[in-house]
């Protein structure tokens, strides 16, 4: 027993720690979403959160000394939304075809999901902060920190926000498609993808990756337009 608590002290105060504990959590986390058809409320990122969540608590462990290890991955997340680039090219004759919707899609969705946190934070009375603070919850965390600060937010509450809102749209997503009457047809799985990027930024693009090519392809092309724009329009609006 001596022993293993010794082991235990050891590995957690080591960059060993956060990058064994983040790729052990996932792992087992995506074979179980596998074993279970991929059911959306198995999501292996929300598992993964809450897993290495509990373990932080209940080992006390700084959030600081887990990063200096989880940092590795980190690193590549940045590779890893370029790599979005690759299905976009591949059908780079379509999207000329049709940027002027595709745009004003994005324009509209983006209105939408920034329009209705904000106007209910408004209404629950959210300090001002707060509600700058949400209002880029559907761009992806790195940028929305960036665009909170900008806005005079809380970059910590937008990245906490930006990560729900995409776990909430994966979840939620194939319910309701349903419900609102959207298929399986090539078209259908483009919407469904270019929704989920425009509402639920990285999270919600790989998980429309894992279902569809199409879908995953749309995804990011959201994705990318939901930070270029958001990035642009949200400070000069908020100027207004």
């Amino acid at each position: 027993m001596n022993t293993f608590v010794e082991l235990w002290t050891y590995l957690s105060t080591t960059p060993l720690f956060g990058l064994t504990a983040t790729l052990s959590v996932y792992v087992l986390a995506h074979a179980f979403y596998q074993r279970v058809r991929q059911a959306p409320w198995a999501n292996p990122v929300l598992w993964s959160v809450v897993t290495l969540a509990l373990l932080l608590s209940l080992t006390h462990t700084a959030y600081p000394t887990y990063f200096s290890g989880a940092q590795f991955i980190h690193v590549l997340l940045g590779p890893a939304v370029v790599a979005l680039g690759w299905p976009l090219w591949q059908r780079r004759a379509e999207l000329v075809l049709r940027w002027r919707p595709l745009l004003l899609a994005s324009l509209v969705g983006g209105a939408a999901a920034a329009g209705s946190a904000v106007v209910l934070g408004w209404a629950l009375e959210l300090p001002a902060d707060v509600l700058r603070s949400l209002a880029p919850k559907s761009v992806t965390a790195p940028v929305a920190m960036g665009i909170a600060e900008r806005l005079g937010g809380i970059p910590a509450l937008a990245a906490v926000m930006a990560v729900v809102t995409g776990l909430v749209g994966a979840l939620s997503a194939k319910p309701l498609f349903a419900l609102l009457g959207v298929g399986s047809t090539p078209t259908d799985w483009q919407a469904r993808g270019f929704a989920l990027g425009t509402a639920s930024h990285g999270i919600g693009a790989a998980r429309a990756m894992q279902v569809n090519a199409d879908a995953g392809a749309y995804a990011g092309l959201a994705l990318g337009l939901q930070a270029v724009l958001a990035s642009v329009l949200m400070p000069l609006v908020a100027g207004w």
